[in-house]
This record gives C-alpha cells, structure tokens and sequence, in this order.
C-alpha cells in the first residue's frame, strides 16, 4: 500500500508555530519517501504568494520559503479555493507550482486508500 499524508493548515502567520509545524511536518515527510499533499487554508493562503513566506520568521525554525519550496518540488501545494478568492488572491499571484483547489478535491486526497490527514 502506497501511504500519503494529507497536511491543511489553517492558520497564518500569526500563529507562527502551528505554521512552522506543518510546513515542517510536511518537508520532513518528504524526505522519508512519503507522498506529500499540504493544503494551505484561511490566511495561510499567503504563504503561497511570492515573498511571503521570505518574510516568515520564527526562532530556531528552518526558513519557511525553504520548506515550501521542497514542498512544490518533491509533493503537492494546494491553496484553497474559497481562502483565495475572500483574499482577492487569483492563480496569476500564486508561485509558480501553486494550484488552487476546493474541498471536494481535499476530500478526495483525503479519504484515499493509504491517507493520513493532519489539520494544523
């Protein structure tokens, strides 16, 4: 059985260490050979515009771009349909590599064989 993590994260970047959490989470599954599925939601949305997570800073946490970047090169980096669009955020201000999905499409990774989903 093929296993995959499904990771959301809900919050933004004033909650620093949730977010550093899951982007952690997220990178360190990757290395492991995991496939990676992470969700941005609410006002984490903003790390998949540029510059934003450039801007993140948490003590003794590795970068955020960083992360986030290994996230898109090696698994998949979702930014929530309905998040996006309250934030006037549209598919052209997102990093490249960036898709923009709904809930439907979360279920779906979810709820497959093999899934773990965390919410942060």
């Amino acid at each position: 059985m093929n296993r995959s993590l499904v990771i959301k994260l809900t919050a933004g970047a004033d909650d620093a260490e949730k977010c550093a959490q899951a982007f952690t989470v997220a990178a360190t599954a990757l290395t492991a050979g995991v496939t990676v599925s992470m969700w941005l939601t609410g006002d984490a949305v903003w790390f998949a515009v540029p510059g934003k997570a450039e801007a993140f800073e948490l003590p003794h946490a590795a970068p955020m771009a960083d992360l986030r970047d290994a996230i898109i090169a090696a698994g998949t980096l979702t930014v929530c349909t309905q998040c996006a669009t309250r934030r006037g955020i549209e598919k052209e201000d997102l990093i490249k590599g960036t898709r923009i999905a709904g809930a439907a499409a979360f279920v779906e990774e979810a709820l497959a064989d093999g899934a773990q989903a965390l919410v942060y």
